[in-house]
């Protein structure tokens, strides 16, 4: 099954890009990738994405800004705090998607964006943070100073570093650095006492081996309504494996 590309317009009238896989009239999932990443990359080239079409769900995969084929602005203006929230918030609405009527979940930043859209008082029936620890949400500082290194420094990173790992990873996806940097400093962190409000049944999904943003398990106890799955793998080798769109294909 191909996936269908399509715009909508950003929260500063930029156009973005959202690709769907799936019957039209199934329910609606909207799946979030990561930093660096696109959706092409983490929901489609392994298969996962259609996991979920041959289910009969309507897979909705926006690429982030800054990301894939959706805006790439160098003006510091457009990276306004909690752009990322409010880019999909306003995809939400354009897609005439009512509380409870879809379900909502991300991987790494995609999962801080959904955190960020339950925050503002998104409602799907079902969500899920992948890729996403405790400590990743409460307090970003570590790991956004880790992504700017890997930035600021291109071409200077020690070979197979976490740094170079990343850059390589960059390289792949044809990612703009000038927009990641500028985008980098847009991330709110989620409050503690937010998390509490997060009712509906949420996955907390991670790699076995993937530490990268805290405790995934601590993350699924402070969850109102939540189940954690592991997979194998770790931050970068779990989105390659078939485990995780099987885990997506149960729960959603």
């Amino acid at each position: 099954m191909d996936a269908t590309t399509h715009t909508f317009k950003g929260a500063h009238g930029d156009v973005m890009t959202y690709h769907e896989m799936g019957p039209a009239d199934g329910r609606p999932l909207i799946l979030i990738h990561g930093l660096f990443s696109n959706a092409k990359v983490n929901w489609i080239k392994y298969g996962h994405a259609a996991k979920l079409a041959d289910k009969g769900r309507r897979v909705i995969m926006p690429d982030l800004r800054a990301h894939g084929e959706s805006a790439r602005s160098h003006n510091a203006a457009d990276y306004t705090t909690d752009i990322l929230a409010d880019d999909n918030l306003g995809l939400v609405e354009q897609l005439d998607l009512k509380a409870g009527e879809y379900d909502l979940g991300g991987y790494s930043l995609g999962a801080r964006t959904t955190a960020r859209m339950l925050t503002r008082g998104s409602k799907p029936g079902r969500a899920m943070l992948a890729g996403m620890g405790l400590e990743g949400l409460l307090d970003l500082a570590n790991r956004a100073d880790f992504f700017r290194r890997v930035l600021e420094g291109a071409g200077s990173h020690e070979r197979f570093s976490s740094e170079w790992m990343a850059e390589a990873f960059l390289k792949t996806t044809g990612g703009d650095a000038k927009a990641l940097l500028l985008l980098i400093g847009s991330f709110p962190a989620v409050p503690r006492s937010a998390l509490a409000t997060f009712d509906m049944p949420i996955m907390v999904l991670s790699g076995a081996q993937d530490n990268d943003n805290g405790s995934a398990r601590a993350l699924a106890d402070e969850l109102p309504d939540a189940t954690y799955v592991e997979v194998p793998g770790n931050h970068m080798s779990a989105v390659t494996l078939p485990d995780l769109g099987d885990a997506l294909a149960h729960w959603f």
